[in-house]
């Protein structure tokens, strides 16, 4: 009993690489502008009288993070004149992260009671820059760490995303609480330049491109070269293209074949169903249950993401302890119970007591379910396509995800929240199916017996 113990305090060491403590900075960037165009923005929507039908549709905002995937290519690829000494890693995050610096500084200038369409037109370049930096940042994490790392390296990353939904969330409202929501967004486009300062502290990391993949790509020019008649200028682009595009799919499948690719692309769509679909009514919910402000920011935005961090850090050991799979099963059980743990509140009109231990449930397994989520896409890409091809996993997953969420407002407006998140539950089930194929195709194959 007393070494196990020690086997598990001894996993923890695993945090002490200098580039995992770096994504704990990175990670904050990029979770910082994700609640300002959505989730706090929903709350900042209902007080200036938009009504929750609208606001669902703003969550549609969120489709800029599902779409990254085609415009990954080009930060994957395209140098960036004057900041491509930085390294291609690096200079994309820099350019991102003053757009959306920029973009919180317009929307702490806008008024929703106004021009609402204005604020809509402001959130999605706000997210246009997030999700760019979040392709370049996705990237550097990646090819930053060895694979056995890439745990940890995902736990950082969400522990650091997770502070920056504290100060986005609860920070912001509990900054507009006090001194107006121009204020709380003009404080938060401040709290960006930790991204700017860490982007320019931080080394490029070093990735390999192995031959193999080279070569596939020199095929495809010199197959070009032979068969199309076209000017060089048009045949370089064309090849590029393909290299950049269609290559990363190629990748994929001469890895994987296609019986085992198919289901890991399915997986990956519906493992975030159920956490995705319900997250987006959170704060409307809470406020429709007659929370306040400060108690939301207490509860949900302050306890609820340390549980998450907490989550997170537990699943980075979980995952160098018994693996990715079986940890993906541990987070999507505790998210169905939590999904259901809300239909039940959502009849009782709960006191902070049961909002408090509803709370702790979602965000300690969206922590273990997030990390795992993150550590297993991660071990798919190959480092000639990381940016890329991580993005079009993060396109498979959240596009049909946030598609499904934007109609929260109608199912709730027809059907109330109980059998809402009984609903939100239920949508997970097929990623059950998949995870428990997971497990099984990755159990270790029985020893041969001895020969008699």
């Amino acid at each position: 009993m007393t070494q196990a113990l020690r086997n598990w305090w001894k996993s923890f060491d695993v945090y002490a690489n200098p580039r995992v403590r770096a994504m704990l900075f990175l990670g904050f960037a990029s979770g910082l502008p994700l609640p300002l165009v959505l989730t706090t923005l929903s709350a900042r929507l209902r007080m200036a009288g938009i009504d929750r039908t609208t606001i669902g549709y703003f969550s549609l905002v969120g489709l800029a993070y599902s779409l990254k995937y085609f415009w990954s290519p080009i930060v994957d690829r395209l140098p960036l004149p004057g900041l491509h000494r930085l390294g291609r890693r690096r200079s994309w995050m820099l350019l991102a992260q003053c757009g959306v610096i920029v973009g919180l500084v317009l929307l702490a200038l806008a008024d929703p009671a106004v021009d609402a369409e204005h604020v809509a037109l402001l959130a999605v370049f706000t997210a246009f820059a997030s999700a760019t930096q979040d392709i370049s940042v996705d990237a550097y994490r990646i090819e930053a760490a060895e694979k056995e790392s890439q745990g940890a390296m995902a736990a950082a990353y969400q522990m650091g995303y997770q502070v920056a939904l504290i100060c986005a969330g609860a920070g912001a409202l509990v900054a507009a609480a006090g001194y107006g929501w121009t204020m709380s967004y003009f404080l938060m486009a401040a709290c960006g330049l930790v991204g700017v300062a860490t982007t320019l502290i931080i080394a490029e990391p070093d990735a390999s491109i192995d031959r193999s993949t080279l070569a596939q790509e020199a095929r495809v020019v010199a197959f070009l070269e032979r068969s199309a008649h076209w000017p060089a200028t048009l045949r370089n682009a064309v090849g590029w293209l393909i290299g950049a595009v269609v290559c990363p799919f190629v990748d994929f499948f001469s890895r994987n074949g296609l019986r085992t690719g198919v289901p890991i692309l399915l997986l990956i769509i519906t493992y975030r169903l159920n956490y995705t679909t319900m997250g987006v009514a959170a704060n409307t919910f809470y406020l429709d249950m007659g929370f306040t402000l400060d108690q939301i920011a207490l509860v949900s935005k302050v306890y609820g993401v340390l549980m998450t961090m907490a989550g997170a850090l537990l699943a980075g050991v979980l995952i160098r302890r018994v693996g990715i799979a079986k940890t993906l099963m541990v987070g999507w059980v505790l998210l169905t119970v939590a999904n259901l743990l809300y239909a039940h509140i959502a009849t009782i009109h709960p006191g902070l007591g049961w909002l408090a231990a509803v709370v702790s449930a979602d965000n300690i397994a969206n922590g273990i379910a997030g990390t795992a989520f993150i550590a297993y896409m991660s071990s798919l890409t190959n480092t000639a396509y990381t940016a890329t091809q991580y993005a079009l996993f993060g396109t498979l997953w959240s596009l049909p995800a946030k598609s499904i969420a934007s109609q929260w407002g109608k199912i709730v407006d027809a059907w109330g929240y109980p059998p809402f998140f009984v609903y939100t539950a239920v949508i997970g089930l097929p990623a059950l199916v998949l995870v428990l194929w997971l497990i099984r195709r990755d159990r270790p194959a029985p020893a041969p017996s001895p020969a008699s």
